[in-house]
């Protein structure tokens, strides 16, 4: 595909987003699961990808129940992938009705020092950088991976800052010093902990009794920029009525000092997350992509 090409088709893609967010949510839910059962047809290697994830990682469910939770992640997948229009461009009164907060909403307004939010990677993961903008006003900042379509990328970018009260930096490109420089401005910082990025900064850490090359920022950031982790966590509600963004109670003993043992925590967290809605999580990423020495690929 040539790159006009891609651009032309980008912009089809945004303009058929940009209608569809006008309806209803649950007319709206209704097409995403639909288009979820396509994308669990015709993507076979995200299939097989998913599959892998749910077969290391609940190995204890019968096979007919993991195939049934694939299929309800891949509709979800489709919610997510449709809904994203909502969330670039309805109007904030209309987030405000959709999305329900609950928990210490206002903890990191009302805290004198730094903060950093642990943001796993639920599918509904934009629902609570949404409600981190519209239910609080301290300024957030985030590292994101930016989009090799420039024109996905500029509409990402623009749909995630549209409220006027953030920054996001690029993985690749900007290095940490500006982050660093927005968090000691007063920025919080929006962390998302849990994807494979390679060995570097990162150790092997159990995920669901499986090593995973997990980043050791968080608890090396806590320490060092002296921040109060609070965990938040975002997910879809049955039938299109909404999305439930929970802000968890700050963790007042971490960083512990010891950043492999803080990560590990981490991890153990999320897995208890994960457990109470496992269709929601994104399995489709290759979580165990980077492996011990000697060890075989997963995939």
């Amino acid at each position: 595909m040539s790159p006009m090409l891609s651009r032309w088709g980008a912009r089809v893609l945004l303009g058929v987003l940009w209608c569809l967010h006008w309806l209803p949510l649950p007319v709206l839910a209704g097409l995403g699961r639909g288009l979820g059962r396509l994308l669990y047809q015709w993507g076979g290697s995200r299939r097989r990808i998913a599959r892998r994830n749910l077969q290391l990682c609940l190995p204890q469910m019968p096979p007919a129940d993991r195939e049934a939770l694939l299929r309800e992640h891949f509709a979800l997948l489709g919610r997510s992938l449709l809904e994203r229009g909502v969330l670039w461009w309805a109007s904030p009164e209309r987030l405000r009705r959709l999305i329900h907060v609950e928990g210490e909403v206002y903890f990191a307004q009302e805290h004198d020092g730094a903060v950093m939010w642990l943001l796993p990677h639920f599918l509904a993961l934009d629902v609570g950088g949404v409600a981190t903008q519209l239910f609080q006003s301290r300024r957030v900042a985030s590292i994101y991976q930016r989009q090799s379509n420039p024109t996905l990328d500029a509409a990402m970018r623009q749909g995630r800052l549209r409220f006027g009260g953030g920054d996001l930096f690029s993985r690749h490109g900007e290095g940490a010093l500006p982050l660093v420089r927005a968090i000691k401005r007063g920025a919080v910082f929006c962390n998302l902990p849990d994807m494979d990025f390679g060995l570097r900064d990162a150790a092997f850490v159990p995920f669901f009794g499986v090593d995973a090359a997990t980043l050791l920022a968080p608890a090396r950031m806590a320490k060092s920029l002296k921040m109060t982790v609070q965990p938040m966590v975002a997910e879809f509600l049955p039938g299109g009525q909404g999305y439930r963004v929970r802000f968890l109670p700050p963790w007042t003993d971490y960083p512990s000092g010891d950043e492999l043992e803080d990560t590990r925590r981490i991890n153990a967290w999320i897995e208890d997350e994960v457990r109470q809605m496992p269709a929601q999580y994104l399995w489709v990423h290759r979580r165990f992509k980077t492996r011990p020495p000697g060890e075989p690929k997963l995939y």
